[in-house]
């Protein structure tokens, strides 16, 4: 039934993040028609936490890696900023600093995944 996630994330500074997408994170993409992007994705999973907020219900998007410290290293190259890597318990992660946009977390789960299991 399902057979795939769009996901959408806005910016004020939309061509900077577009940029920073194809560019340094060197994602594949397509331009479906005057200059929108979509990036083509690696394996991605969902997680259902419960919910501390009044409204109930909100999503979040992070980046997966095999090894955090060589991605942070690789980012920090190409003039990311990073913060440290943290120990979360169940990973490893560092939030990334997305030109014209905000943060996105990279972590390195130590967790099982379902990428590749199922």
């Amino acid at each position: 039934m399902i057979n795939g996630v769009h996901s959408i994330l806005y910016a004020q500074d939309v061509e900077k993040v577009r940029a920073f997408f194809s560019d340094v994170l060197m994602l594949k993409h397509v331009d479906v028609g005057h200059g929108w992007l979509v990036y083509a994705l690696p394996p991605a999973e969902l997680g259902v936490h419960p919910a501390e907020d009044a409204d109930g219900f909100r999503c979040e998007m992070y980046l997966m890696c095999d090894d955090i410290a060589q991605a942070v290293t690789e980012l920090k190259a190409k003039d990311v900023e990073c913060s440290e890597i943290m120990d979360r318990g169940w990973g490893l992660m560092s939030m990334i600093k997305v030109p014209g946009g905000g943060q996105l977390g990279v972590y390195q789960p130590r967790h099982l995944t379902a990428i590749n299991r199922l």
